[in-house]
């Protein structure tokens, strides 16, 4: 019975290669010049830190733009608030995430029970679906129309057995 895996995962050393080169351009951009920017790349997120919102905006901007660069989906940015720090300075964490959460994985479920093609099943197993049907082309429609539809969350297909 052929199957295949809905995974959503986070190739982090793409994130490293990404936040590095951000962290090269805030260096050597003038419009950033003593303006106290900076970029950290911690556990699970991405700290950022300027002196103004507008920096601090420009600063997410530069971000996003290497990581589409680096193919890395914004869909797995979760954007923490702007907080206030000291002498007037504001920082931000962007969270990252990987795994498919059971709200994504219920709302995947739905959607496959919905559309997919009678005899197509598919059940989560920790944080990926598995999904199998009797026949492969019925598997490759699910794929099409999953990539077609916006879950929030970035989805890559693996694992695809006969």
């Amino acid at each position: 019975m052929p199957t295949f895996d809905v995974v959503s995962k986070l190739d982090m050393q793409e994130v490293r290669n990404a936040v590095d080169q951000a962290q090269r351009e805030v260096a050597t951009r003038f419009d950033f010049k003593d303006t106290g920017s900076s970029l950290e790349l911690g556990d699970g997120e991405v700290r950022l830190q300027s002196s103004t919102e507008d920096r601090l905006r420009a600063l997410v901007q530069v971000l996003e733009e290497k990581l589409v660069k680096r193919q890395v989906s914004l869909k797995a940015l979760d954007y923490g608030k702007v907080e206030e720090g000291s002498r007037g300075a504001v920082r931000q964490s962007v969270g990252l995430h990987s795994g498919i959460d059971t709200e994504h994985a219920k709302a995947v479920n739905r959607w496959v029970k919905d559309h997919a093609p009678k005899g197509v099943s598919s059940q989560t197993q920790g944080d990926q679906l598995r999904v199998s049907a009797k026949k492969r082309d019925d598997l490759q429609a699910v794929i099409a129309g999953l990539r077609a539809e916006d879950f929030g969350i970035p989805l890559q297909f693996e694992n695809f057995r006969d």
